[in-house]
């Protein structure tokens, strides 16, 4: 009980010093700080397959290739490359003098090794059947690499994006349990230099890095579960930058005092929120039930209790402003008579309590949501009374990270709550493809379809990009309309940033293209000008 009270005071007392119109108390300048609601798990790029390990993983390893602001494919380690008329051959030309963070230079010998790693079958990694078509990787010379396919593979260049792995450090040795992991050695900006597990890394600058020295000689990420803190340290100056949710962003983001210290950045993500559901339960194993829970939720409903409007209903796996988007596709729209009807027409009755009732099992199942993510809370609060009105129980149950991925990963649920946050590739293989459901590969609802498969198959060999958007679009209208997932929706990316932190060039890649550039002023004067 004294605690209880401890806690209320503590609080109001935040509030009371939250109102207070005065700056955020900065810390050292040179450190760039951001926050995380979970932890990492694994940073060699192969086993980096959650967003918390990726967001890290990606300042500590390059690829061959990456994203520029405009969203064209440019070299990194590569310098430059040729392919062949028909497609099938790519020599990539490494940049010379790139040292690994330990001294050691890099070469096409780290790039061959890495090919082999992730086609590895003793290597858990989702990202395999990126290089499946890959007939032969071989090293020319030090700085030539040349990659054959057995057939024209239009994801190439974006798929030598992975990070490549240091063969000297991790040649003979069990990836997966690799020290490296933990303290792993890359060719990045940032190197690590010390990661305290639930609380916090840190990063230090790599003074060699090929593109220029970061400004900032440290990029520290805390962990911090809670949102609501989240911001406070955000106000405060404990983080210089997070993603705002809709409320934080409606009821401060456009206040003068929080105009006047942070910079807000909104644009529509690149990824989308969904229902999953394990498709080995015999529950789930009917699309017509799949398909009368689409018709049972309002995502309109949920846009606005839980976006507060700032997102768009999603109708697949391509959002809006993907090329591969079709937008002929038709939602499922909000209709709980329909949805009633199918489910009456598969054998569902209701029983004494309202809940539905088929061969004396109720219409009743766990929903996964992780810990830390306020608007799948809510989303699925809402999506608890939505089903409650056509006789469909569903219960909420909240796991902190690692344990929510352990359980997916071992298929151990009936329906969860997640995100992707997708490749600007179209390429859909590794999600929902039926070769993709291994344990740590990401067809873990485990969707098949063979139509879907064969025409993923062959939009990977499709180089016309006008050729290759009709099968995406039929591809789109197949998932829709199977519904391994319920797609609810496209939130907005919102991200504040403190405005001390200068050189940020918005662009269509979002922000982040050029962070190794961002700076603060010398003159504190300057800060908020």
């Amino acid at each position: 009980m004294i605690k209880k009270y401890c806690n209320v005071v503590v609080f109001i007392i935040l509030l009371f010093i939250f109102s207070c119109e005065k700056a955020p108390n900065i810390k050292e300048p040179f450190s760039l700080t951001s926050a995380s609601s979970a932890d990492a798990k694994r940073l060699l790029p192969l086993f980096a397959s959650d967003s918390a390990s990726a967001d890290i993983s990606g300042k500590i390893f390059n690829g061959l290739t990456k994203y520029d602001k405009n969203l064209n494919i440019v070299g990194d380690l590569a310098e430059s490359w040729t392919i062949s008329k028909d497609g099938k051959e790519i020599i990539f030309h490494l940049r010379k003098g790139i040292k690994w963070h330990d001294g050691v230079e890099f070469s096409a010998d780290d790039v061959v090794f890495t090919y082999k790693a992730i086609t590895d079958p003793k290597n858990p990694t989702p990202y395999s059947s990126t290089y499946g078509p890959v007939k032969e990787v071989k090293a020319l010379d030090k700085y030539t690499v040349k990659v054959v396919y057995e057939k024209p593979f239009a994801p190439a260049l974006e798929s030598w994006g992975m990070g490549i792995l240091p063969k000297h450090l991790l040649e003979g040795k069990n990836l997966f349990n690799s020290p490296l992991n933990r303290m792993p050695i890359g060719t990045g900006p940032y190197k690590m230099k010390e990661w305290i597990t639930g609380q916090i890394v840190v990063l230090e600058r790599n003074n060699s890095y090929y593109e220029g020295k970061p400004f900032f000689e440290k990029f520290i990420t805390r962990i911090i579960p809670d949102p609501s803190t989240m911001f406070l340290e955000l106000r405060f100056g404990g983080i210089d930058f997070m993603g705002l949710n809709p409320a934080q962003y409606k009821y401060y983001g456009e206040t003068s005092y929080f105009k006047k210290y942070f910079n807000v950045y909104r644009y529509p993500s690149f990824g989308y929120t969904y229902i999953g559901y394990n498709l080995k339960d015999p529950l789930f194993s009917n699309k017509g039930v799949r398909q009368a829970i689409a018709y049972a939720i309002n995502k309109k409903e949920i846009i606005e209790g839980v976006l507060l409007g700032f997102g768009t209903p999603c109708t697949g796996p391509f959002p809006p402003s993907s090329w591969a988007f079709n937008p002929n596709v038709k939602d499922f729209e909000y209709n709980p008579e329909k949805a009633r009807k199918i489910l009456y027409e598969i054998g569902w009755r209701t029983g004494s309590d309202g809940i539905l009732i088929k061969d004396g099992k109720r219409f009743s199942f766990v929903l996964l949501v992780n810990q830390g993510n306020e608007a799948r809370l809510k989303t699925a609060q809402i999506l608890k009374e939505q089903l409650k009105k056509i006789g469909i129980e569903l219960n909420i149950r909240v796991l902190e990270w690692q344990s929510f991925l352990e359980l997916v990963t071992k298929r151990q649920f009936q329906a969860v709550l997640l995100g992707w946050s997708l490749s600007r590739d179209p390429d859909l293989y590794d999600i929902f493809h039926s070769s993709k459901t291994k344990p740590g590969e990401f067809n873990f609802v485990s969707y098949s379809n063979k139509e879907v498969d064969h025409l993923i198959e062959k939009a990977r060999e499709t180089l016309d990009r006008q050729e290759r958007k009709k099968l995406y679009w039929r591809i789109h209208e197949l998932i829709t309309d199977d519904q391994p997932y319920t797609f609810l929706y496209v939130p907005d990316t919102i991200i504040a940033v403190n405005k001390r932190i200068k050189g940020i060039e918005p662009a269509p890649a979002g922000i982040w293209h050029n962070y190794i550039f961002w700076y603060v002023p010398k003159n504190r004067m300057d800060w908020y000008n």
